[in-house]
């Protein structure tokens, strides 16, 4: 089976770059029979990047293991501005990390820096480690000290948990929800990460996570009573929130 057959296929099942796709798939298996069942799993809608292993993230390669959240491209500039804002002798943290994606950017576009991350499931830290992150199977920030850290970063779950329904039907049926729904207006958790983010910040220090919708609106008074400047919301080129950074007075 060549990567033809795979792309028509692949596109037959509704994936949407199916060339690229069928262009992993043939180069990661070992021989037809792997392919065939690396194929029917795609069809089948799990994640390109559990069955080949891994994902590019910001032009390096990092492994992801079944059942673990795929880090979206969207997520890149927010891990990019994260590392504009570490100083070389800092201290970084990601919290909710999952593959680790975030923290193995900034390790290696930082590397003088010390970077540790945090995720309070198993297989998630188990993934992050095994991409090179120091990782703590912990709830947020919870393990670190106070006023540690000059950068701290997160994706938590942000989605509402009405708009769950909205997603694309691989999505629901495969990624983990825990890394999705946040609640009824899908603060719940990043509400409890920028308070986590104040206390482990040292004044000065710079809080990015990724948020959609008008949730950098809705953010403003939590971020106001745990002593953090005005935001800056990033968008994408559509025009979209992807995400906002702040910086704790």
């Amino acid at each position: 089976m060549d990567a033809k057959s795979v792309a028509q296929r692949l596109a037959r099942a509704g994936c949407i770059m199916p060339d690229a796709e069928a262009d992993e798939l043939v180069s990661s298996a070992v021989d037809d029979a792997s392919l065939e069942r690396a194929v029917q799993r795609r069809e089948r809608g799990e994640p390109l990047a559990w069955i080949v292993g891994t994902t590019t993230f910001n032009g390096r390669r990092i492994r992801i293991d079944p059942g673990v959240y795929v880090p979206r491209p969207q997520t890149e500039a927010l891990a990019r501005r994260g590392a504009e804002l570490l100083p070389p002798d800092g201290r970084a943290a990601d919290l909710c990390t999952g593959s680790g994606a975030i923290a193995f950017h900034l390790m290696h576009e930082v590397s003088s820096a010390r970077v540790v991350a945090t995720d309070i499931d198993a297989i998630a830290a188990t993934c992050a480690h095994n991409n090179g992150v120091r990782v703590v199977q912990s709830s947020l920030g919870g393990g670190f000290r106070h006023d540690a850290f000059d950068v701290v970063t997160s994706v938590a779950p942000y989605v509402p948990t009405a708009d769950i329904a909205l997603l694309a039907d691989d999505v629901r049926r495969y990624e983990p929800r825990r890394s999705l729904d946040g609640g009824a207006d899908g603060l719940d958790v990043v509400r409890a990460i920028v308070a986590d983010a104040a206390r482990l910040l040292r004044s000065g220090g710079w809080f990015l996570t990724e948020v959609g919708g008008r949730q950098d609106v809705l953010l403003e008074s939590a971020l106001a009573v745990n002593g953090f400047a005005a935001a800056e919301s990033l968008f994408d080129e559509e025009g979209d929130l992807r995400g906002i950074v702040v910086r704790r007075r």
